[in-house]
């Protein structure tokens, strides 16, 4: 019997088809020895910060420098600083920016940060209703504005979520000799820009932070009603991660994001934030 020939058309298929064929090829073999078919896409450096941060606009102001300081990308979390710093203490932040400063001495005296930094401040308010049922507006501290308050059992939503505010707001209950509790005490176990809104649905007094309530006060019908105590000032941090606790972290990048936060350049960015928008900084420059 006479051998089959190639026809003219699978010659031509052949001819075509070689050159994928030995590409494919190729490829199988750079892969079994273990040689990549692509670089790895570049990583992310996380920043672990508070909702406060977060709600007030700032973190999205920065963010673009942040990267260009980082040489990568920057993922923001946004949480209370409590669960912040539980989530630096597990490995999961390269780098931190909080504002609870007792919670933060003992992260430090434990190890698990390499420095830690004064960044910025603002201050805390109490804000609620125009009504003002408790009358808060002619207390001469924020002890009697949170007495006031109590006595008439008005009510107050608290986050409840052991983020700086709410660490904050505990100290100053403390001081005024008062363990809240009942119908009126609303704790809402969230962050600040929900913790507002959930005060203003309820027509309801609350302890937040002075930029977080500028950035979103055109859509909240709630005033500040109390000011001004020396208790009620809101300090930032910005803490690097220990690398002998977790190796993995993005030190060298963090380090770049931290000195510049603490820089003139970075100083200079926080302190104009607000300014156009509300007439006023929301965050003051603390870097010395």
């Amino acid at each position: 019997m006479n051998e089959r020939r190639p026809s003219s058309m699978e010659r031509w298929c052949t001819e075509m088809f070689r050159p994928l064929l030995w590409m494919i090829g190729l490829i199988a073999v750079l892969g079994s020895l273990g040689c990549p078919a692509a670089p790895p896409s570049k990583a992310s450096l996380v920043l672990v910060s508070t909702t406060s941060t977060q709600d007030s606009g700032l973190l999205d102001h920065l963010l673009p420098a942040l990267e260009q300081h980082a040489g990568m990308k920057v993922k923001v979390i946004a949480v209370g600083s409590g669960q912040a710093l539980e989530m630096a203490r597990r490995g999961d932040a390269d780098l931190l920016l909080t504002h609870s400063p007792a919670a933060e001495a003992k992260f430090m005296e434990e190890g698990w940060g390499q420095s830690r930094r004064a960044v910025m401040h603002n201050d805390f308010v109490i804000v609620g209703p125009q009504t003002d049922p408790a009358s808060i507006r002619s207390a001469q501290s924020a002890r009697e504005a949170l007495q006031k308050i109590a006595t008439a059992h008005s009510p107050f939503v608290s986050r409840s979520d052991q983020s700086g505010t709410h660490h904050k707001e505990l100290a100053l209950w403390k001081t005024a000799e008062i363990t809240p509790s009942g119908t009126w005490y609303i704790q809402a176990g969230t962050g600040m820009g929900p913790c507002l809104r959930m005060a203003y649905e309820k027509q309801a007094y609350n302890l937040c932070d002075r930029g977080t309530y500028l950035s979103l006060r055109s859509n909240l019908d709630l005033v500040v009603l109390y000011e001004g105590d020396e208790q009620l000032l809101n300090r930032y941090s910005v803490i690097t991660i220990n690398p002998a606790k977790h190796p993995q972290i993005q030190q060298a990048a963090a380090q770049k994001l931290a000195d510049f936060l603490v820089s003139p350049e970075g100083q200079t960015q926080i302190g104009l934030f607000g300014v156009d928008r509300f007439g006023e900084p929301l965050f003051i420059p603390d870097a010395k």
